[in-house]
């Protein structure tokens, strides 16, 4: 072991004078390295004191927003509060030490988390079977569309080269139909935001595979013809996707495998409260219908007559493995706290508050802001910046002033059935006073922007940095990380 000689280099600070290792040192080590990935120097890193690096990293940790720092009106993306009871169920050293290729009789209590997970998550969703296996939402998709494309093989019907997607859809929908080798066929909106059930009938034909609805759309709008829809779909023999993003509206009230479709993924991330984002890794689980059980990915979690649990791979339609080992399991431990948590009416609740909150905000900013669809939403809605664009304010400005008074930006530009969309999803997880703080800040921008708009279109000017040209941005990425980077 190196030794570490300290010693005192200047007036208060000490630093680790580490003595420097030889190539011979290093040897069983370049050993497994490819000689051109080997550090030819020592590297060049700042001497500094504890204190030094403790204030820095803490400057970082300030300049970062989060969910525990502020609001999050982030539409479909369903931005809600992580309970820290999940993170400390989670950190259960007797979990965290696992190996992932520990045998099966070692980690019985960890399958029986997973399995249990599992028997939720179909009674919520309404379906037969489940994997717990995709990584995110839109590895779910994929793995659901791979399953439905393999359904259609087994039935030797090659003529199945269609996926439909509403104009509403997740911009990942058309993107994974199109990595499965579908043709994207677009279905139009009506005039109250829903699927136009005559657009639907024009494009169904034998060549159908599937059909791909988020239920309420990403307009915050429950597809009332979701049933009909469902009928027409099957009746050409195609099959219905469910995109799972705004479970979080009908959680515990409604569920899609009685609304008609065969497979769907679920975001746990959205919501059963695990981290979002760049605080995750995600979890997008696919359940599905015994039409599309046989497909699934192997292993699957099988619990046998002695009430143990193991791996089963005996599944030879399977379309095989689609991540390392299986799925991200500290996720899994943090939607069963939280769904163990809540309970049944708990669940139900969670959807009553979330769309409760959004009927608030989209009455209180009606008056201010154009809203296409006037009607009861679920857990989102979408307002219009067009009033505010004629005046020389655009929603991408506006966005950015939001950032001055410590909220985060909500998703802008999308769905693009709404011109200057400004999408909003409060979640259950906002108090009244947090979304009324909400509304005066929304309602301060829109005066701004008739009383100094050229003030509005230089915002932001309170954040680490300020207003940068996106265009200019995406055309010449700096990635550089080395710090002989200019």
């Amino acid at each position: 072991m190196t030794k570490l000689i300290f010693e005192k280099s200047k007036p208060g600070r000490i630093s680790a004078n580490i003595p420097s290792l030889t190539n011979e040192q290093l040897k069983p080590i370049n050993d497994y390295i490819p000689e051109n990935y080997v550090r030819k120097d020592i590297a060049k890193l700042p001497e500094v004191s504890e204190v030094d690096l403790i204030r820095h990293f803490s400057e970082l940790a300030r300049r970062n927003f989060s969910i525990d720092s502020g609001f999050y009106p982030l539409g479909s993306c369903t931005m809600k509060y992580n309970p820290k009871i999940n993170e400390q169920v989670a950190r259960f050293e007797r979990l965290t030490k696992l190996h992932p290729k520990a045998p099966e009789e070692q980690v019985q209590g960890a399958l029986e988390i997973m399995f249990i997970l599992g028997e939720y998550l179909k009674e919520i969703s309404g379906f037969k079977a489940i994997t717990l296996q995709p990584a995110a939402g839109a590895h779910g998709e994929l793995t659901g569309l791979l399953m439905i494309k393999k359904y259609f093989e087994k039935l030797g019907d090659k003529k199945r080269t269609k996926v439909l997607v509403p104009d509403t859809a997740h911009g990942t929908n058309p993107a994974t139909a199109g990595m499965c080798g579908f043709k994207v066929i677009e279905i139009k909106s009506n005039s109250k935001g829903q699927v136009d059930l005559e657009s639907l009938k024009n494009n169904l034909d034998e060549e159908v595979a599937a059909i791909m609805l988020t239920n309420p759309n990403t307009l915050g709008i429950f597809e009332e013809d979701i049933l009909t829809i469902s009928k027409m779909v099957h009746k050409v023999g195609g099959l219905q996707y469910y995109d799972g993003a705004n479970l979080n509206a009908i959680m515990g009230i409604a569920r899609p495998g009685d609304m008609g479709f065969d497979v769907c993924h679920l975001n746990l991330h959205k919501t059963f409260s695990t981290p979002h984002g760049g605080g995750g890794p995600g979890a997008g689980v696919v359940c599905c219908n015994e039409k599309l059980e046989a497909f699934l990915p192997i292993p699957i979690l099988t619990k046998d007559k002695r009430g143990k649990y193991f791996w089963n791979y005996d599944k030879k339609d399977s379309i095989g493995k689609i991540k390392a080992y299986y799925g991200n399991f500290g996720m899994f431990v943090r939607a069963l706290a939280y769904i163990w948590a809540n309970g049944k009416e708990g669940l139900k609740q969670v959807s009553f508050d979330a769309v409760l909150n959004a009927n608030y905000l989209k009455n209180k900013l009606k008056k201010d802001f154009d809203l296409p669809y006037d009607i009861n939403c679920m857990h989102e809605f979408v307002l219009s910046g067009n009033r505010q664009k004629k005046q020389g304010v655009s929603t991408l400005s506006m966005a950015k002033r939001l950032l001055d008074f410590g909220i985060h930006a909500p998703t802008i530009y999308f769905p693009l059935v709404v011109q200057e969309a400004i999408m909003i999803e409060p979640t259950e997880t906002e108090s009244k006073e947090e979304l009324d703080n909400f509304v005066t800040i929304m309602k301060q921008v829109a005066g701004e922007v008739i009383s100094k708009p050229d003030f509005v279109n230089g915002a932001p000017y309170n954040t680490p940095v300020r207003r940068v040209d996106e265009t200019q941005a995406a055309r010449n990425l700096n990635l550089c990380w080395s710090l002989s980077c200019n």
